[in-house]
């Protein structure tokens, strides 16, 4: 008639869990019930994260022990209770179980009770219970005050309250308890014809139970009487349902009557299993595939009054069928005076906050820990969290660690200043490159212009211009064009380039050799040799581009593991070989430029570019050289601009020191630019 115990345990974890105590002190009577209790919740511990701070048995036993007994059994449980961070103890036993404890406790330390149990939570199981009328006179409950306590539900059937008030002894002829608890519970005494007795007090049978202390006598339906109220109705239906089997059995046989010796107790089992009605408290009683009532248990909050009084109040229940398990109304419960602001923490360590992770001390149990910060990229959002988690890609922690932000998406944009600076230079050069282009035009037939090939020069020149205006391309988000043009367009271009200054140099050399007498070198000489170098050379990286283009293309990509708090949105070059094989075939042609230059340097000639092609070969060398390991260790939109500045740098180090040179003559000395000065250099 009572509902598994099972369920009185689940409720202690979930009223444990549902405040936050996970330090718990358990005081169990000392018996085989409190080693299955023990058993049983240590389990369920382990399992809900929550702790025991310690165990403590409590004797169970009737008979009177010795001083010496009773002071060490007084100093064993009043040790645990010094431990100041365990504030909720678990109390499983019966009533003697809190008359032993409150005894020990008293005998221990009677001048530190204030310091050992004030400021504690008491958890009751279903087994204790506090109606008993010596007990609670005898001793000092005030230390329990707030009680939580689990009971067999019941409710109260219609009329009973009526009933308790209009009960009396004289209703119950032959009754012998009732007389013997009225005596007690009122002080009185009933006159006797067999023990006639001077009394102080006699019992006029009027008294009304209502009047007597909780602690004497329970107005309300308590839950074992609940219970035994419904077996009496249950045994009722249940032979009902046994007599009405029977009168069907002897219609069927045809007999007036079966004696009575044919009907065993155990006949009563498969008739009771089957029962289902609905009692005068308006709830339906049956049994469970288990043969067990499932009616679960109440949890009562125990108000304790100074005259040792006390009034329970129900602030939750725990279901053991279908349903809501478990059910608390926070704001009915009264709690001891001393943490009436807030509830007592009970845990071995302080909780870890947002940000923080638990991190478990050695040689202790897994609730008392310290606090560590997460890892860096990881993040905590919740308290008393065992380990820290990374945000989504598109994410980042923040400062705090506690939460993830979305991240910036972030590029070169062309409203941002550097990107508006270095257009604007990559602009202007631009169109300096075309104003020198169309210098040069109009001063095609002067000796500076002509010199070294003037067809090679329109076509540096103009791939020049081209160089700056590529630049554009690696500014804004990228796109699908944008990747697929950027780096093979800028290798082709600047490999035209650098192939036009190599084709010049080697200009030079040719033409200086093809004076000498008897020289071979006069068929090189003219513009075939210089247009064949600049076309092969142009081909060539033209090829390396295809080959990267059909293979592996670049496409826009969203970088979201360089930088923290920000998605990058770049091109992924592809291919990784191809792109740096760019680079190594446009420094290839740059070293020979280099070295052919530097040789040819000093050679005799009206109008020798090749010192000034050292010079510029020198720079672009050295912006490529600084250029790859700057690339390597930036990351994001800093990284584009690296290489912006480098296709610039170069570029402008060209153009300035190969043509502003003859600039400054076309334009400042034009004396040095005729065939007349020439002639006289040479006489």
């Amino acid at each position: 008639m009572v509902p598994d115990e099972t369920h009185q345990y689940m409720g202690i974890i979930w009223l444990l869990q549902h405040f936050g105590w996970t330090w718990v002190g358990l005081l169990v009577v000392d018996d085989e019930s409190g080693d299955h209790f023990l058993q049983a919740l240590e389990q369920l511990f382990s399992q809900y994260g929550i702790c025991s701070a310690f165990t403590q048995r409590i004797p169970n036993q009737g008979r009177l022990l010795t001083v010496m007994e009773m002071s060490d059994m007084a100093s064993k449980v009043h040790l645990p209770f010094m431990d100041r961070k365990a504030r909720t103890f678990v109390v499983y036993g019966e009533t003697m179980t809190v008359m032993w404890l409150s005894t020990l406790m008293l005998l221990a330390e009677p001048d530190d009770q204030e310091n050992t149990l004030v400021g504690r939570v008491w958890i009751m199981t279903v087994q204790i219970d506090f109606t008993v009328m010596g007990l609670i006179m005898s001793w000092d409950f005030d230390k329990f005050q707030g009680t939580l306590s689990f009971e067999v539900h019941s409710k109260e059937p219609e009329g009973f309250q009526a009933y308790l008030q209009n009960r009396r002894p004289s209703w119950t002829e032959g009754d012998g308890f009732l007389k013997v608890f009225w005596e007690q519970a009122f002080g009185c005494s009933f006159p006797s014809l067999k023990m006639p007795a001077k009394v102080d007090k006699t019992c006029s049978g009027e008294e009304r139970l209502e009047t007597l202390p909780g602690a004497a006598f329970d107005m309300h339906m308590s839950g074992h009487s609940y219970s035994i109220y419904n077996a009496v109705y249950a045994v009722a239906h249940g032979l009902h349902a046994l007599y009405f089997s029977r009168s069907s059995r002897r219609a069927i046989l045809g007999v007036k009557r079966l004696e009575d010796q044919d009907f065993q107790p155990w006949q009563m089992h498969f008739f009771l299993q089957g029962i289902v009605f609905n009692n005068s408290a308006g709830e339906s009683v049956s049994f469970n595939d288990k043969r067990e009532m499932g009616s679960g248990f109440d949890i009562m909050n125990m108000i304790l009054f100074p005259n040792n009084s006390f009034f329970k109040v129900k602030i939750g229940r725990v279901n053991s069928g279908e349903g809501k398990e478990f059910v608390l109304d926070d704001d009915k419960i009264v709690w001891q005076m001393s943490f009436s602001q807030e509830l007592p923490l009970s845990a071995c360590s302080d909780s870890c906050q947002p940000g923080y992770r638990k991190r478990a001390k050695e040689g202790e149990k897994f609730c008392c820990y310290d606090c560590a910060l997460c890892p860096e990229g990881k993040i905590s959002n919740r308290k008393d969290l065992t380990d820290c988690s990374a945000c989504p890609e598109d994410q980042h922690p923040s400062k705090d660690q506690d939460e993830c932000i979305p991240k910036i998406l972030s590029f070169l944009s062309y409203a941002d200043p550097l990107a508006i600076c270095l257009a604007s230079i990559a602009i202007s050069l631009s169109l300096i490159t075309g104003l020198l282009l169309g210098i040069f035009i109009q001063h095609k037939e002067t000796p500076i212009v002509k010199a070294n090939n003037r067809d090679i020069t329109y076509t540096l020149l103009l791939s020049l211009f081209l160089c700056f205006l590529c630049s554009l391309l690696f500014l804004g988000q990228p796109t699908k064009v944008t990747c697929l043009l950027r780096q093979p367009t800028f290798g082709i271009i600047f490999s035209v380039a650098v192939s036009c200054v190599l084709a010049k140099t080697i200009t030079v050399v040719v033409a200086f050799m093809a004076t000498k007498p008897g020289s071979s070198m006069r068929k090189w000489v003219g513009k075939r040799l210089a247009n064949s170098i600049v076309l092969s050379c142009s081909l060539t990286q033209a090829s390396i581009c295809g080959v990267w283009l059909g293979t592996a293309p670049s496409f826009p990509d969203f970088n979201t593991q360089s930088l923290t708090g920000e998605i990058i949105a770049e091109c992924n070059e592809g291919s990784v070989t191809m792109f740096y094989l760019v680079l190594s075939y446009m420094g290839l042609l740059s070293v020979i430029s280099f070295s052919v230059a530097f040789l040819a340097r000093k050679l005799p000639d009206s109008f020798n570019e090749a010192k000034f092609i050292t010079f510029s070969m020198l720079m672009f060398c050295s912006v490529w050289l600084s250029f790859v390991p700057t690339y390597l260790s930036t990351k994001g939109k800093y990284m584009v601009a690296v290489e912006i500045f480098s296709i610039l740098a170069s570029s402008a180090g060209l153009l300035g020191c190969i043509f502003f040179p003859k600039l400054y003559i076309i334009l400042l000395k034009p004396e040095l630019n005729s065939r007349e000065y020439l002639i006289r250099r040479k006489i």
